[in-house]
């Protein structure tokens, strides 16, 4: 493998005291507009509040000074994060004259990472995040453990309820704070033990070395991982191919650094269609990209395409462009910077410049330099390349063929699209139904004026096994690209899009469940904007149905329909209930379509949001990909959730 330019954590001897805490406004603003410190009140939010102070502990790693972070949710979900770092400063800190442990937890904006020397580079929100985490908790309880001392210090909703008092002496050093998020302030305060997991498993493998511990305490829900990356971004690579087959053995792997800036970079192709790029900067996720990503992907264009025709690979009028490129490529992109410039408050694209530059310089080096020592890596992924080529050609020539049809026969809607009358997409919805005995019932049930339906029928194309110019000559696929208006793939165009809320409505089994599945697994690989921005949802439809007399309920799952059976009795345990269960949609009249599953008043829509690329990515993979192992091992894990099944 090439020589590499390995990054060294460069560990100096720094005193980290309250002289460089540096103060610049006050802490009002938060509880008034949290939205614009942690980005919404929603679950999101909420784990905002943990990932604010794990990022203080992954500073502290950064800087050379911690190895060892634990974050606990424990009952009522109070949350915990523990490090052996340095611990934060218990000094006066100059301007203010308080120590300055009570200066990060209630000032904005007052942290040691403002210049001063604190830290070279970190994330975190620039200062804001413990005092917005104190802000918006309840209660919050920090701990420091420095020159022998136990220093402690207590808050409630950003005030001090215990001013900073020594509670006793200790060997190790460190930081522990323990919070309880503020119910006035958050729609939910309940935890998802696997989104703070995923999180935590992130900046395990950005930070090589570091030990990161997620424990959950709450009563039914024990679990705990330990995660330990000593290979860093190339076992973040590997993570993200496990379910894949690679193409070549080994993940590549470079890295360098200009002044205080450095950059890794780490891929591997596997032998599927679809392009994973993760990128960070500081260790904050960058899902919108921005620099570091566009350095990347131009150098490896440029790189393929010239070590293609210098080892006659391409011709001499040929070459591939930068999607063929990067067809079935794991790439993830880590950079560290001391100003990080991002765009938007939740930091989702970096915006410096010479981060692009950076990259793009190490990866045309590096990368040359690897090829032409991997001959045999370098052919593999330059004959991907050129089929991803040839297949691109196949697609556009399907797209225009599509397009000749449309512009010949005028609009060409699908013959079994059941369109409604509003032509504002930001007023309409669009059901995907199952079959066309449920298309029947829901086109007749429906509110034609604002409600339009397409029956699916017959197996749909499993989309993770295929590329796009399949995808445009499927038969059941083809509809549904041409109802929504706008196009797929690299295409899509969301200004395009004819309805704004997309709904799945298949029945709650085993065979509706799959038809959701692909279908969300076409969205995600060849629509994923919809997703994203929060046009696609799933019907629920009820799985009971309950009379007492004149009186007809609906249950959505078996607790709801004792309750329900238990309310129709009232005061007589004996009366008679009669309680049948629903078959399917198909079997559903439009009146009994439309009143449970389809009326904006009473239905129940689950909209399907895209909190974790890679996770989605994973999952997709693992349900619909070829390999059955990890399959399996999905079941397994996840088998204690399931409910509805039928047997």
């Amino acid at each position: 493998m090439a020589e590499e330019l390995e990054l060294q954590s460069t560990q100096v001897e720094h005193e980290y005291t309250g002289s460089e805490i540096q103060v610049l406004e006050g802490l009002e603003a938060v509880r008034k507009r949290p939205g614009m410190y942690i980005g919404s009140t929603s679950s999101s939010g909420l784990h905002h509040l943990v990932y604010e102070i794990v990022d203080n502990s992954i500073d502290e790693a950064l800087a050379g000074y911690c190895d060892d972070i634990s974050v606990t949710i424990g009952e009522g979900d109070i949350i915990t994060v523990t490090d052996n770092g340095r611990g934060i400063p218990v000094d006066i800190q100059p301007q203010t004259g308080k120590p300055a442990l009570e200066v990060v937890f209630t000032i904005l904006h007052a942290g040691g990472k403002f210049g001063g020397g604190g830290y070279k580079v970190s994330g975190g929100l620039h200062g804001v995040g413990a005092s917005v985490v104190n802000a918006l908790s309840e209660w919050l309880t920090v701990q420091v453990h420095k020159d022998g001392k136990i220093y402690e210090m207590k808050f409630s909703r950003g005030n001090v309820t215990q001013p900073m008092t020594v509670v006793g002496e200790t060997e190790r050093h460190g930081t522990t704070v323990s919070f309880k998020p503020d119910p006035d302030m958050f729609e939910d305060t309940v935890y998802d033990y696997e989104t703070l997991h995923t999180r935590m498993r992130e900046e395990a493998f950005l930070n090589a070395g570091v030990r990161i511990r997620t424990v959950d305490r709450r009563a039914g829900k024990e679990q705990e991982d330990t995660m330990h990356y000593a290979g860093g971004i190339r076992e973040f690579v590997s993570f993200i191919n496990r379910s894949k087959d690679p193409i070549h053995p080994d993940v590549i792997y470079m890295a360098g650094q200009r002044e205080d800036s450095m950059a890794e970079i780490a891929f591997q192709y596997n032998d599927g269609y679809n392009e994973t790029i993760v990128s960070f900067a500081n260790n904050v996720h960058t899902p919108e990209g921005g620099m570091h990503e566009e350095g990347f992907k131009r150098a490896l264009t440029t790189v393929l395409n010239n070590y293609g025709k210098k080892m006659k690979l391409l011709k001499e009028d040929e070459k591939v462009s930068g999607e063929d490129c990067r067809e079935g490529i794991a790439c993830v992109i880590s950079v560290k910077l001391t100003e990080a410039q991002f765009e938007g408050q939740t930091k989702a694209k970096l915006g410096n410049s010479e981060m692009r530059t950076l990259v793009n310089n190490i990866m045309t080096e590096k990368l040359t330099e690897y090829l032409e020592e991997n001959p045999a890596v370098g052919k593999a992924i330059l004959e991907k390349a050129l089929m991803a080529n040839r297949a691109r050609e196949a697609a556009r020539k399907a797209r225009e063929s599509i397009r000749r049809k449309t512009a010949l026969g005028g609009a060409a809607m699908p013959d079994k699209l059941r369109d409604c009358n509003e032509v504002n997409p930001e007023l309409t919805e669009l059901y995907i139904v199952e079959g066309d005995s449920a298309g029947g019932s829901a086109t007749q049930g429906r509110d034609s004026r604002f409600q339009a339906i397409l029956p699916l029928w017959g197996k749909m194309l499993n989309v993770e096994k295929a590329r796009a110019d399949k995808v445009y000559g499927n038969d059941k696929l083809t509809p549904v690209i041409t109802a929504l208006g706008a196009g797929i793939g690299d295409e899509f165009d969301l200004s395009k899009l004819r309805y704004h809320k997309v709904i799945i409505m298949a029945d709650a089994d085993v065979d509706g469940a799959h038809i959701r599945t692909l279908l969300l697994t076409f969205f995600f690989r060849f629509m994923r904007p919809l997703i994203e921005h929060g046009y696609v949802y799933a019907a629920v439809p009820p799985l009971f149905k309950l009379t007492r007399g004149k009186t007809v309920r609906v249950a959505y799952d078996d607790a709801e329909r004792e309750r329900i059976a238990a309310e129709l009795r009232g005061d007589n345990p004996n009366a008679k209930v009669d309680i049948s269960r629903f078959k399917g949609l198909g079997e559903m009249n439009p009146h009994e379509l439309w009143e449970t599953t389809m009326d904006p008043e009473r239905r129940t829509l689950k909209r399907i949001e895209l909190d974790d690329a890679v996770r989605a990515d994973q999952t997709f993979t693992v349900l619909m990909g070829e390999k059955v192992e990890p399959r399996k091992e999905f079941i397994e894990r996840n088998a204690k959730y399931a409910v509805n099944l039928d047997y």
